[in-house]
């Protein structure tokens, strides 16, 4: 189906008129660097560094030419993992193009302890070591907060990196499981080109461009773009996207460095909102409820139903280098995010709807059973903006080496969620025919052109933060980590409704809530060769009531949750230094959870949950020619210890937390021009939200790939994923589960010049 951007994202004058932001200059944030600017003599006025010579990043086995990371900017700063006290797993450029991962979603399943709750699509609400790990709130661009809901795609990926455990220290509210930061390619003092044609079944076409043009002594521009298109993702879905992504730099490796950015990603992709579990019989416990036995690659919903949206910024970004080893980074970003989402669960139909007019069931169900429609919108804009400026510093002083990072940051984000009138409030009502399950892909659609759409809400908030964290080295082998933060943020939320029969006035209801809170973080690290590296960290972090970008009556007073993660860990470097192990033990507890009082209908920071486990990854070459990449998480343990009235049950395992999780991925050089490789992901079974009783079946689906490189320009890659075309729940809901994408066959020409 066809919707132009009008159509998608028109609103009525209802709609309210958005403030103007004043923004700060880039220099004003240079306060951020005061506590290590005096730490060190800064360079005379007439003094310049001579010119860096970069090298060609490839010279370097990461990126594309290794699953194995060494170094990570997670931190803020750039940094060797092993001199990080928390667990971090790297996806690299290479992870991503072996296992043709063209979604974030798809690159984060390649991380041990990930799952996904299936509520309004995509990736909104992600849980890692079984806490929310929200889309909008716990994603980084850079080291920046990306903080719009989207479908996000990996073309303009350089790589992408999870940092396991509490980081409100380094990045504010949220971070209870941990964050995500997206690593974007970025120009380089060389001319490379890439191209890359991928097709597949479902009528799959992908396109991507990489190209770096070196323009001058120390300036290069970079340009990514992309264009996909499919029937069928694998799992019911339709796919249309777009994107483009462009990067100038100049002054690269000098004293000053500068470079402009600008991203846009238009999806008008169709999407499977859910299907629905079924019992085994008409008699069945809950315990016995059971996946629907459908091909995965089956779409019940409407014909005109679909998932459109966009995501536009641009950043502008200085660095400034110190003598010494001092570097001032300072980043200001600009985004605009839409969304426009019109789909529904497919739920079985009545007991009288069904053939017989009996329940439906597994014993009597067939291409006979009914099925229902639902209609669950979801309409939103956000303009935002974010400033930020990191200092970090390597310096001697008091006797003692230190590693420096401090610095602020300011965010304005503003969200708008819109809704439709119903016929007696002056729009149109919506009803969506039903289908049975013989007939898939029956190309039902509903008129929408008689919809009208009012604003049901808007959230206004700002805030800013400030953090310093130093890494002291004691003794020959041993360093200390000590870090703090303080957060400011004001938020304001406006509800807007009309009479629930007449199209009257609108009435608004506002809410506002100040919150100020201080994070820690602490850690040791012993650290006996340089191929050896044991760490002991703690942290903590908050999550607010505004985290959703929502205040309700029950919330707004309510302050925020707070969470602590305390790790034990490892990182391993083989002899050579081409393999890696990391190891952690980890125990994370959220101490004061909101649970909502039954007296006193407010929300109360009354509960506790834990989670703890350990975790294993291990990256590089066991042998010159054989690569291998593994994440995997056991979670024994893991309670709600303190629970209220008609939630998770006390003493029970919370939702979307599997015991065994994970992937391994291999691949062998078996001749100069031919590789092959292969790999599993798994997960154990798990319980849906609100804990309905019983447990989602675990899975374990298996992939392959074999390379040929033509020549040095050409090279030919074949993907099966799913080989076994694996029914599983991808993403898990009480009422509803996404089903994962079935067997996948794609081949892909990547041609370099």
């Amino acid at each position: 189906m066809a919707h132009t951007r009008a159509q998608r994202i028109s609103k009525t004058l209802e709609k309210p008129h958005p403030t103007t932001t004043t923004l700060l200059p880039l220099g004003a944030l240079m306060l951020a660097a005061s506590v290590g600017v005096q730490a060190q003599t800064a360079a005379p006025a007439d003094k310049s560094l001579a010119t860096v010579t970069v090298k060609e990043q490839a010279e370097a086995p990461e990126g594309k030419d290794s699953v194995r990371a060494t170094q990570t900017t997670i931190g803020k700063g750039k940094q060797q993992l092993r001199d990080i006290p928390q667990s971090v797993t790297v996806v690299t450029e290479r992870l991503i193009d072996d296992r043709n991962l063209d979604t974030v979603k798809e690159a984060l399943k390649n991380t041990a302890g990930i799952t996904f709750l299936a509520a309004e699509g995509a990736e909104e609400d992600i849980r890692l070591r079984g806490f929310a790990l929200q889309s909008t709130g716990d994603m980084f661009i850079d080291g920046m907060r990306d903080p719009a809901f989207y479908d996000r795609d990996t073309f303009n990926l350089d790589r992408l990196e999870l940092l396991r455990g509490s980081a409100s220290m380094l990045f504010g509210r949220g971070s209870t499981g941990g964050a995500v930061n997206q690593v974007s390619k970025a120009p380089r003092l060389i001319d490379t080109h890439q191209v890359d044609l991928t097709l597949g079944n479902h009528q799959y076409r992908r396109a991507t461009g990489d190209f770096n043009i070196h323009t001058g002594d120390n300036a290069a521009l970079r340009i990514n773009a992309m264009s996909t298109t499919a029937d069928n993702n694998g799992a019911g879905s339709s796919i249309e996207k777009k994107g483009i992504a462009a990067s100038y730099a100049w002054g690269i490796g000098t004293r000053d460095e500068f470079a402009v950015s600008l991203y846009h990603l238009d999806n008008n992709n169709g999407m499977n909102y859910g299907l629905p579990w079924i019992r085994r019989t008409a008699t069945s416990p809950a315990s016995e409820t059971a996946l629907l036995p459908l091909d995965p690659t089956a779409y019940y919903g409407a014909a005109s139903d679909y998932n459109a949206g966009g995501a536009t910024m641009a950043t502008l970004q200085h660095v400034h280098r110190f003598d010494g080893q001092g570097e001032l980074k300072t980043q200001l970003r600009a985004g605009r995010f839409e969304r426009d989402q019109r789909a529904g669960a497919v739920r079985l139909a009545a007991a009288a709807l069904q053939p017989g007019g009996v329940a439906a069931n597994l014993s009597n169900f067939g291409p006979g059973t009914r099925l229902t429609r639902g209609n669950h919108l979801k309409m939103q804009d956000m303009d935002t903006v974010h400033l930020q400026s990191d200092f970090s510093n390597k310096f001697e002083a008091l006797g003692v080496r230190h590693e420096l990072l401090a610095g602020a940051d300011f965010a304005h984000e503003k969200k708008r969620v819109y809704a439709a009138r119903n016929a007696a409030q002056g729009g149109m009502d919506v009803s969506k025919p039903g289908t049975t399950v013989g007939t898939p892909n029956d190309g039902a659609t509903v008129n929408e052109a008689g919809r009208v759409l009012r604003t049901s809400s808007d959230f206004d908030a700002k805030g800013w933060g400030a953090y310093a964290q130093d890494l002291v080295q004691v003794a020959p082998h041993w360093k200390i980590l000590g870090g703090l933060r303080y957060d400011s943020m004001d938020g304001s939320y406006n509800t807007f409704g009309i009479p629930a029969n007449a199209p009257g006035p609108v009435t608004a209801t506002g809410y506002r809530q100040k919150i100020s809170v201080w994070s820690k973080r602490m850690g040791a690290l012993y650290q006996p060769t340089p191929l050896h590296s044991y760490h002991f960290s703690y942290g903590t972090s908050f999550n607010t009531s505004g985290d959703t970008y929502s205040y309700s009556p029950q919330t707004v007073n309510t302050p925020p949750e707070s969470s602590r993660n305390i790790e034990i860990g490892a990182k391993i470097d083989s002899s050579d230094k081409r393999f890696t192990t990391r190891l952690a033990v980890f125990h994370s507890t959220k101490l004061h959870e909101r649970n909502t009082d039954p007296d006193l209908n407010i929300a109360v920071l009354s509960g506790k949950r834990h989670a703890a486990g350990a975790e294993i990854d291990i990256t590089g070459r066991l042998t010159p020619k054989w690569e291998v990449y593994g994440s995997y998480m056991w979670m024994p343990s893991a309670k709600i210890d303190i629970g209220a009235e008609g939630a998770e049950g006390q003493g029970s395992r919370p939702s979307l937390t599997p015991r065994h999780s994970g992937t391994v991925w291999s691949t062998y050089q078996i001749t100069p021009q031919l590789r092959v490789g292969g790999g599993l992901n798994f997960r154990s079974a798990q319980t849906p939200n609100r804990n309905p009783g019983w447990d989602v079946p675990g899975y374990v689906t298996a992939d392959l790939m074999a390379e040929y490189s033509v020549n040095d320009s050409l090279t030919i890659k074949a993907n099966l994923s799913n080989v076994t075309n694996k029914l599983y729940a991808d993403a898990v809901y009480s009422g509803h589960y996404v089903p994962g994408a079935g067997r996948l066959f794609q081949i892909t020409a990547s041609m370099k010049f």
